[in-house]
């Protein structure tokens, strides 16, 4: 397929991995909708041609075209990729049921769940779009500013419908940047939740300077709770040891890009959470999640014993000596 006579796609989300994978597209020649709510997000971007905001350096192709109008940027297109942080996608559907029309295909690459119910994201757009709405989740072990920079990657795009996930690994292959397919979206979009948490986790141990021995225990036994949580909930064991599952968990517990591991290494160092939270400046997901996924374990009487210490410590409860 050559990728530049698609139609356009619209991204939802100008973050930095809203952009990150904007410009995966854009550099494939294909057209990108970037949409924001926040409209002098959108007027910087138009005059500046980049995102100096979220993902400095990377100066936008003149097949980026930065919106605040959402009817706009779904106006003659197929496909709807969401990258807005967890605790907005819900508006987000919400805003987008008004004029979205039953072909528009919707593309997850949001990791968290909702943060009024607690459930997966592919339930709240069955919820709020309905059951035939076709959807696919994007999702993997990926920093932004690497995608950016063409750095090698690989990520899963997980779906029911198989047409949607060739069509979506024609969109985004290409030689750096390599798509594998599943049909186990709930597997995938629970590692993606989870990894978040023990993020946190390794980050206050490492703050402690408790050493790798300590940090290599956690993200081990952090894997066999996100399999537990899993399994329990449907998903499959070979997602989980997979890219978006073990390859997601040691990228974000090891590399101090983590947004979730640089909120841990503060507390560890005994800073104060909201301060820390402040000072990274972007969402920290594994902090908006980390009360879900202890609600969620303890609803299926699933044993996760870091992931309740984290929320444990981020509520005040506990300190990260503790």
């Amino acid at each position: 397929m050559e990728t530049s006579k698609l139609k356009p796609i619209t991204i939802l989300g100008a973050g930095s991995w809203g952009t990150a994978l904007a410009l995966t597209l854009a550099r494939k020649g294909q057209v990108v909708r970037l949409w924001s709510y926040e409209i002098s997000e959108i007027a910087a971007m138009l005059a500046e041609r980049t995102n100096n905001q979220f993902l400095p350096g990377f100066d936008f192709p003149d097949t980026i075209h930065p919106t605040a109008n959402l009817t706009e940027a779904l106006k003659d297109i197929d496909d709807v990729l969401i990258a807005v942080p967890s605790v907005g996608f819900r508006e987000t559907l919400i805003m987008l049921k008004e004029s979205i029309t039953p072909q528009i295909r919707i593309i997850c690459a949001t990791k968290g769940l909702d943060e009024d119910t607690g459930q997966l994201l592919n339930e709240v757009v069955e919820e709020i779009l309905g059951k035939n709405r076709k959807f696919a989740v994007i999702s993997g072990p990926t920093f932004a500013r690497e995608v950016a920079a063409g750095l090698p990657a690989a990520v899963v795009v997980a779906s029911k419908d198989v047409t949607f996930i060739d069509d979506l690994s024609a969109r985004f292959n290409t030689p750096a940047f390599r798509v594998y397919p599943s049909d186990d979206v709930t597997g995938v979009e629970l590692g993606s939740v989870v990894k978040n948490v023990i993020a946190i986790a390794t980050g206050i141990s490492d703050g402690m300077e408790l050493g790798s021995n300590a940090r290599s225990a956690l993200i081990t036994r952090g894997l066999s709770e996100i399999i537990r949580l899993g399994l329990k909930l449907g998903g499959k064991l070979d997602t989980f040891i997979g890219l978006s599952g073990m390859g997601d968990l040691i990228l974000t517990c090891s590399d101090n890009q983590s947004r979730n591991r640089r909120l841990g290494l503060a507390i560890g160092k005994g800073a104060d959470i909201q301060k820390a939270e402040q000072e990274i400046g972007q969402v920290v997901e594994g902090k908006r999640n980390a009360e879900l996924v202890a609600v969620l374990a303890e609803h299926h009487g699933v044993d996760m014993p870091i992931c309740n210490a984290v929320w444990e410590v981020l509520q005040g409860k506990l300190s990260g000596r503790e």
